[in-house]
């Protein structure tokens, strides 16, 4: 591995202007492609193998040309203070905007509040639903436009009035101010890291290039593979923080290469061959954390996963590629790790004044922060791995708390009409109004149809929590009949859970009384469905996922203990992001801090996308970490020694990779989105966690503590694996440095010993 990928790194090289032209002509083709591509829309959402999906396909069935799927808008009034919604002039104002409604070309129907008996009994409150042809994020502007503006007109007839639904969903918006608050954090934390603009400038470039390709390829795709925004903001994100990192860390080895008085050609070389190999690595975990998610079963999840885990191997292909072209421009643009013009210009001046060959009395180099917080923990090992943990385990306690859901217009924040609708339905109706319960009764095969609608209905009244349900709506056939169930609790409430749960335990018995089957679809089934298939999945897809990186990091590091250390310091780290994620949103602590308006149940797909994204980029700092301190061990340092090695060449560009990551993941919290704050906050604490507990503390004391027996490995399996050459032995044969030139490392053993 080591030697092809230095010998690719020597001909990105050397041939620069071709590779660079490749990928600036992919960029381009790319670009034009997603330009003319036809608008995608959104894309279905499906749960395939459950019952309110099972129902839903059954309602397209049997009510053809129902628009099952279509949008459905509501505007909700309520009479000023004093007034009635059935006075004369509200109730013409109402009948206005009925009529206005119904004149789309979108709609299918609009209701009449005083004909449907969509009036609170006190007389405060009403409301008309439009039921739309398409789903919300395929409609029109114009359509979206009308059903707004004929809320405006209502609203300055004196009423008050609000609008909610689905019809009001827009596409995703990309996050365009938090993409653009990572990418200059990023900046800043490059040019400190790096030392120059220009060394800087190369990893975003690139990680912007291969970004551009792989939106703009998911964009021209997106239409024929039904993939919505949400898969192309996945992929943004994702692809644009490993994008930045692989560059980084190639770049960074490749400064210590030029450090060690190596031509730029070689150093070039040897980055790609070391460096490169582990990038190869650590985005085949990303990888597999992300294409896994596929055994999840919901086709939403398989395609952002792919499309992410695409987006990473173009920053991969980029890093060991591109980024070689890129040095090449660069040129002497790019300095050694260590020296600053001024050092540069002194080192010549010395090597002038010491032609003569006269001893120098230059002054010694005084240790880095990595080489100094390495030898700290190497010396307190076991109070430095029992203080992470248990700080780490503290803040995953709230974990036991935990409680799933999805977002509905409830979670929205207050200033928004989609909430304040929603609030109105609740005063007016109750909280049950704004997530009813869709019975479906299909009654094929009973000899009595319109008295099995009938037994089922009144079956369902009898249950707790119920506070409505309306008589059974047949369908032409007479066969299939929807009853409208209304709970008396909110819709993530676990009332409302139990209610579902309850009316599918009776289907048996309405299956034997009418032989009728009893199906429970809708909004609020569709969420509880989804998140038990979310949870039923959490435990095969994490044993894919950390089985077959555990495997890929044996074959890499050689060992077994040393893969076991990082995916149990990945469970750490996940399980106290999830920690903090309850004690924020579900229980409010520092919520203000954030701008979190309303706490309630989590996101149902966070800790199965967490456990995804955060275990791929936790095995990125792994992988990077350990494969130095791999390479000092293989190349004769003690363990003890490789520690601190591997902390003095890596630690400083670890950090800048996580406070990038954390960057780009944490502008996502200033999103008005409940769920993408959520997934932003979560991404970035959980990379905080990693990254400065796990790997930066935990890590190196248990390394500290195993010695040699870090890196055992049985015969038998050491003879079995492939040899990928990781730490880049096969490259000794193109090794030039002159005898003697070490890096510190006599300074290293000293610290060691002290």
């Amino acid at each position: 591995m080591a030697t092809f990928l230095y010998n690719l790194g020597r001909l990105a090289f050397r041939r620069r202007h071709f590779v660079a032209l490749i990928w600036v002509a992919l960029l381009t083709l790319a670009g034009v492609g997603a330009a003319s591509a036809p608008a995608a829309g959104t894309t279905s959402f499906s749960i395939p193998g459950t019952e309110a999906q099972k129902a839903f396909d059954l309602l397209e069935q049997r009510f053809p040309g129902a628009s099952a799927d279509g949008a459905t808008g509501r505007i909700v009034f309520k009479a000023p203070d004093g007034q009635k919604m059935t006075d004369a002039d509200n109730k013409a104002t109402v009948a206005k905007t009925v009529k206005d409604l119904g004149g789309g070309t979108e709609v299918v129907s609009v209701t009449d509040p005083f004909t449907t008996n969509a009036v609170s009994k006190d007389g405060t409150v009403a409301y008309t639903s439009v039921k739309y042809e398409v789903p919300g994020m395929e409609l029109a502007d114009s359509t979206r436009e009308s059903l707004e503006a004929a809320g405006d007109s209502a609203r300055s007839a004196g009423l008050t009035v609000d609008v909610g639904g689905d019809a009001l969903e827009a596409g995703a918006e990309p996050g365009a101010a938090g993409e653009i608050v990572g990418i200059a954090i990023a900046a800043v934390v490059l040019v400190i890291t790096l030392g120059s603009i220009v060394a800087a400038g190369l990893p975003l470039l690139t990680a912007i290039i291969g970004v551009g390709i792989g939106v703009s390829t998911i964009t021209v795709l997106a239409k024929a593979l039904d993939l919505g925004d949400t898969t192309s903001t996945l992929a943004l994100m994702i692809g644009l923080a490993v994008g930045i990192d692989y560059a980084l860390f190639i770049v960074s080895r490749y400064r210590n290469e030029l450090a060690e008085g190596r031509d730029r050609e070689e150093a070039v070389g040897r980055a790609t061959g070391t460096a490169g190999s582990a990038v190869v690595f650590a985005g085949l975990t990303v990888v597999i954390a992300l294409a896994g998610l596929v055994v999840v079963n919901v086709p939403m999840l398989t395609k952002m996963g792919l499309a992410a885990a695409g987006t990473v191997v173009i920053a991969v292909l980029i890093a060991l590629t591109m980024i070689p072209a890129m040095l090449g421009y660069a040129g002497k643009k790019i300095r050694p790790a260590g020296e600053t013009r001024k050092s540069s210009k002194e080192r010549k001046s010395s090597k002038e004044h010491d032609s003569s060959g006269a001893a120098t009395s230059g002054k010694q180099t005084k240790p880095n922060m990595g080489t100094r917080w390495a030898s700290f923990v190497i010396r307190r090992p076991v109070a430095v791995l029992v203080l992470g943990v248990v700080g780490l385990g503290a803040i995953a306690l709230p974990v036991t708390q935990l409680e799933l859901g999805l977002p509905d217009e409830g979670s929205q924040p207050t200033s928004t009409t989609q909430r304040r609708a929603y609030d109105t339905l609740s005063e007016g109706f109750g909280p049950g109004f704004n997530g009813p319960l869709m019975i479906v009764v299909d009654a094929k095969d009973s000899d009595d149809p319109t008295a099995a609608f009938g037994d089922v209905a009144d079956g369902i009244k009898g249950l707790k929590d119920v506070v409505t349900v309306t008589p059974p709506a047949p369908n032409k056939a007479g066969d299939t009949a929807t009853i409208t169930v209304i709970p008396n609790s909110k819709p993530s409430s676990t009332q409302t859970e139990d209610l579902v749960h309850a009316i599918r335990g009776k289907s048996s018995d309405f299956k034997a009384d009418t032989d009728a089957e009893v199906l429970v679809t809708g909004t609020t089934a569709m969420n509880i469905d989804f998140s038990q298939k979310l949870n039923d999945a959490l435990v095969p897809y994490l044993a894919l996922v950390v089985g077959l990186a555990f495997l890929l990091l044996i074959v890499v590091f050689r060992s077994i203990l040393v893969p076991l250390k990082a995916a149990l310091g990945f469970l750490l780290s996940v399980l106290a992001a999830l920690g903090a994620v309850v004690a924020v949103f579900q229980w409010g602590w520092f919520s203000g801090l954030i701008g979190v308006e309303e706490t309630g149940p989590i996101m149902s797909m966070m800790p199965i996308f967490m456990v995804g994204v955060v275990f791929g980029l936790a095995m990125d700092y792994e992988v990077f970490l350990v494969t130095r301190m791999r390479e000092a061990f293989v190349h004769g340092e003690t363990p003890s020694q490789a520690v601190v090695t591997g902390f003095r060449h890596s630690a400083r560009v670890v950090v800048a990779a996580a406070i990038i990551m954390m960057a780009v993941f944490g502008g996502f919290i200033s999103s008005s989105e409940s769920m993408i704050k959520m997934i932003g906050f979560g991404l970035a604490i959980a990379v905080f966690f990693d990254a400065f507990v796990v790997r930066m503390a935990i890590v190196p004391a248990v390394l500290a503590l195993l010695g040699k027996k870090a890196w055992w490995l049985p015969k038998w399996l050491d003879r079995a694996l492939p040899n990928v050459d990781v730490e880049g032995e096969g490259l000794r044969s193109h090794d030039d440095r002159p005898k003697g030139s070490g890096s510190g490392s006599d300074e290293d053993r000293e610290l060691v010993r002290v």
